[in-house]
């Protein structure tokens, strides 16, 4: 007991004398006391460990926590299974050269339990700036590189950049992460996430003992079923399989990103995190499961979760639901005609979908993609085959074994699937094929013989022929409606059902009015609020947008886009159901004094963020690139918590593949927030959106339109007058008043500063979405604005044209909107 009370001692004397240097020294210690208050720093004083009591918990706990950032978040927990119930913890190194963590009463509460003999005062405990806690030994010429034990081996429930999670195969040692019990208890909880260490490896989320939801196996650029993986300027993402280790890591590309992965028990959801500096809050980059269809195995086997279908899970061509009446799908699908289990046996390509579970699957990456079809022929057992590698046109074989689950559909980012058919089912196809072609053919002669007769009836009865001629043309409408209907895959409203939600589009229920018509608030049966965007029976232009809008949005989900619950085609009625925003539309309250005081400067700035964040997620992010053309203060709907959500997608265009800009004689959208390149040439491209999103900045700021504001001595829009504080080194001018006190002046002139950049005369010179959201979410060095494209000729809103321009952009046909309330 003597000698411990004199370790005791030391320990605290040496603790004294690391604690008396400077900050950035002091990043390793012998011992620990809960009692002293003090604590180990990593050397950038990013990480901190010590001593906590979690929430309510009056517990104590040995962990580790970012330092700098005022809401306390822990990243790593030592004695998760055994807390201590005082402040008598004491976390040494034994004379083994073990790191323990004791209690009053001198039991071990935790040990880094390494076997390697080592020298107890030969070893020091370091917390490195990555927030990795380790051991290592100072006698070994190694021992940057090569620790005795390292925290990153045992996380918690956090996985932080550099982190493996995965196996090392040498010795069978797995790294997972699991979540904590709730949050003011983290011994673990039944939500893990781990790597399956199979022959096809893949993530997998459980809850308890059930798969919760699996990432799909690895494909040579991401996991098939996590679109999140895509390439980004944050985040890089690593898979490594080799015959020593198995694993999956991430980094940042910007080390300034402070970003972190947490298995969240009370959502049962994998959310990725980054600080804001600015809102000094954390925000949400992404989250898993992203919806209904990531759910493992909702659909059953053979059965395909498609999120724009209702019911959401479908049969595969070729299957018929198990369940009678559809009401079970976990019991998945069986094929139409039984398999032969011989070559005779064809395949079925399947399209943009998240490859099967793969557990019972083998991967050859020797193969092409033609071998690997022939060899899962031979097989009797092998169901399906794909590409093991989509990366460079596709290479190397997998084949699956048994039952196919847990398949959806991916359209932007899913992969070909050949799917075991039988050879009957294969014949079957081709001869309906065939009766297709013969029917279609005597279809037409038929109806060729009947139009012959018509046409000498016609002659002699030309007033049957009015009549004749109106009926085909009132069937055409229909037949077209109902194309169209098929066409929008999404749920379609019986007009009486609208008209009742919307007490006949009275005029106490109207929200607003755009450019293809009004806008009307309802209810319908169950109680849920919508809006009503009815298209105007006179809007000559309006049906394009209204089906432009209808196939662009359908599928678009994100939390910064309102969202489309629907619509309405029925004669000449054409009505979209959007979710009800309680809040109305953004130019309500920025260009409203009395409203305005609403919105302090910490909302106006998140406002700003969620704005990026769905542009961003348009032009990157989603299935297609899609340029919005209209984005201005109307088309940001807010919902009740002041969340922005964009709004508005008649004018929207879509690029595939590598197409960056587009050029139309018909230049559509919103005198004050067009590019100039787009208004006065019809060029338009993402940079348009840019250039509309910097003014939007502005306007947000300074709580003036750009439009209809004139500086009173040099006829300055609000983009020139902008530009002409910050020229004179007073941007703060350009603030809204009624913000008063409660900006932060260097987030708001880094805001205006990023507003500048993206109005910018060319397209080359602004910024694209992804780096605008870096730069308002970080506190690196902006480059300076050069001159924006100021567009404040008064003639371009008068004549359609602007007097500084070519005569040949005159033949663009200019649609211009007004600014009005919603």
């Amino acid at each position: 007991m003597d000698i411990l009370c004199f370790m005791f001692i030391s320990f605290k004397f040496l603790l004294f004398v690391e604690f008396s240097y400077a900050a950035d020294t002091i990043n390793s210690l012998q011992s620990l006391n809960d009692t002293s208050g003090a604590t180990l720093i990593s050397n950038d004083g990013t990480f901190e460990l010590g001593f906590f009591s979690p929430g309510n918990n009056q517990n104590r706990y040995l962990g580790i926590w970012y330092k700098n950032i005022p809401v306390k978040t822990v990243v790593w927990v030592a004695n998760r299974l055994n807390p201590i119930n005082d402040s008598s913890g004491l976390l040494m190194i034994n004379s083994s050269g073990n790191p323990v963590l004791m209690s009053q009463n001198t039991s071990v509460v935790w040990s880094a339990n390494f076997t390697k003999q080592v020298s107890s005062s030969a070893v020091i405990l370091q917390l490195l700036d990555t927030g990795n806690l380790i051991l290592r030994d100072e006698q070994d010429g190694n021992s940057e590189t090569n620790y005795l034990w390292q925290s990153f081996d045992y996380p918690s429930d956090t996985m932080l950049p550099g982190m493996k999670l995965g196996w090392d195969l040498r010795t069978g040692f797995e790294r997972r992460l699991t979540s904590w019990k709730s949050p003011d208890d983290p011994s673990p909880g039944d939500f893990t996430w781990e790597l399956e260490p199979q022959q096809n490896p893949e993530l997998i989320m459980w809850k308890g003992s059930t798969k919760f939801f699996r990432s799909g196996p690895w494909n040579g650029l991401r996991f098939s079923g996590a679109p999140e993986l895509r390439p980004n300027p944050v985040f890089v993402f690593s898979f490594v399989s080799n015959e020593d280790e198995l694993y999956y890591t991430y980094n940042v590309t910007d080390n300034s990103v402070i970003s972190r992965i947490v298995m969240n028990q009370t959502e049962y959801q994998r959310d990725r995190f980054t600080w804001s500096p600015s809102s000094q809050s954390w925000t949400v980059y992404a989250v898993v499961p992203r919806d209904r269809c990531d759910n493992y195995g909702l659909c059953g086997s053979y059965g395909v979760c498609i999120l724009s279908e209702s019911p959401i899970c479908q049969c595969l061509k070729g299957f018929t639901p198990k369940s009678p009446g559809n009401v079970d799908w976990s019991q998945g699908c069986v094929r139409n005609k039984p398999l032969n289990l011989s070559t005779i046996d064809g395949f079925i390509k399947f399209q943009g979908l998240k490859l099967p579970d793969a557990n019972h699957s083998r991967v050859n990456g020797s193969m092409n993609l033609k071998e690997c079809g022939l060899k899962c022929s031979q097989n009797s057992s092998c169901m399906a085959y794909a590409n093991s590698n989509v990366e460079g046109g596709g290479s190397g074989c997998t084949m699956w074994f048994g039952d196919l689950i847990d398949i959806r559909e991916m359209t932007a980012s899913g992969q070909d699937l050949y799917i075991r058919m039988s050879a009957s089912e294969l014949g079957s196809s081709d001869g309906k094929k065939k009766m297709t072609l013969v029917i279609v053919f005597t279809t037409i002669g038929v109806v060729a013989g009947l139009l012959v007769i018509i046409l000498g009836y016609v002659i002699h009865k030309r007033r049957q022929k009015k009549t004749s001629e109106k009926t085909e043309n009132n069937r055409e409408t229909n037949n077209r409606n109902e194309d169209q209907q098929e066409d929008l895959e999404l749920p379609l409203f019986e007009l009486a059902t609208i008209a009742n939600a919307t007490n006949s589009f009275s005029m106490n229920n109207k929200l607003g009015e755009g450019g293809f018509g009004p806008v009307y608030q309802g209810k319908l049966e169950d109680g849920q609020e919508i809006a009503v965007k009815r298209l105007s029976v006179i809007s000559g232009q309006g049906l394009n947008e209204f089906k432009n809008e209808v196939i662009l949005i359908a599928k678009l989900q994100h939390r910064n886009l309102v969202k489309l619950l629907g619509c309405c085609i029925q004669g000449e009625e054409k009505l979209l159901i959007y979710e009800f925003m309680p809040n109305k539309s953004l130019d309500n309250f920025i260009f409203d004094q009395k409203e305005g005081k609403q919105l302090d400067w910490s909302k106006r700035f998140h406002i700003i963020c969620g704005i990026a964040r769905g542009l961003l997620y348009l032009h990157q992010d989603s299935r297609l690139r899609i340029i919005h053309r209209d984005l201005k203060a109307s088309n940001v709907l807010l919902d009740h918590e002041m969340n922005p959500k964009i709004s508005d997608f008649g004018l929207a265009r879509t690029f595939g593949g590598d197409q960056t800009e587009g050029n139309t004689k018909r230049v559509v959208g919103t005198y004050g927030y067009m590019a100039p390149e787009y208004a006065s040439d019809g060029l338009f491209s993402v940079k348009s959106d840019v250039f509309s999103f910097g003014i939007l900045m502005l306007e947000i700021i300074s709580g003036i339109r750009n439009r209809g504001f004139y500086h009173p001595d040099e006829s300055l829009n609000l983009i020139g007058y902008a530009w002409k504080l910050w020229k004179e080194g007073k941007p703060l001018e350009l603030i809204d008043p009624v913000l008063g006190e409660s900006c932060h002046l260097s987030e708001v002139i880094r805001c205006i500063h990023v507003s500048l950049l993206c109005v910018q005369q060319y397209p080359e010179d602004r910024p694209n979405m992804s780096s605008a959201v870096l730069m308002l979410g970080s506190d690196g060095e902006l480059t300076e604005p050069k001159q924006p494209g100021f567009l404040m000729d008064r003639k371009l809103h008068e004549t359609g044209t602007s007097s500084g321009k070519p005569e040949s952009s005159s033949t663009n046909e200019i649609t211009i909107s007004l600014l009005e309330a919603r």
